[in-house]
């Protein structure tokens, strides 16, 4: 069926294919997340996109639901500061700018930063990925 018969079809099918449970808010909130590209989002920046979209959503099931996207993979978290964190729906190998003063988050292709020697893990761990934030501000004249 087609998408403007069946709005949530896309949303439908990415909870499903992450082996989620397809529920009204989860529904809701995937097509806030993934309705429009990649994006970079706080999880009070979708509560107050929820709240305009009369998605009736808690600000505590936002972070639950962030988290469980994330758990499954749908998300990526990007920790900027302790306490403040973005979720971003390009889950690929990608880094970061962060600019200070907007706390505005902005993707950085990985082939644009080359990381040396990685230091080998503790005893029975790996490495699962790394994560670079460049922190900028604007230049001083």
């Amino acid at each position: 069926m087609d998408s403007t018969v069946r709005p949530y079809s896309k949303a439908y099918d990415i909870l499903r294919n992450a082996g989620l449970r397809p529920t009204r808010q989860r529904l809701g909130l995937a097509r806030l997340l993934f309705g429009d590209g990649d994006r970079h989002v706080t999880a009070e920046q979708l509560h107050a996109e929820a709240a305009s979209a009369n998605l009736r959503v808690s600000l505590a099931t936002i972070y639950n639901t962030l988290n469980q996207f994330s758990e499954v993979g749908l998300l990526r978290e990007v920790v900027v500061k302790p306490g403040r964190s973005y979720f971003d729906t390009n889950t690929s190998d990608h880094h970061h700018f962060f600019h200070e003063e907007t706390a505005r988050l902005q993707d950085i292709a990985a082939d644009a930063i080359a990381v040396g020697p990685i230091p080998t893990p503790p005893s029975g761990t790996c490495v699962e990925r790394i994560d670079i934030i460049v922190r900028v501000k604007k230049a001083d004249k």
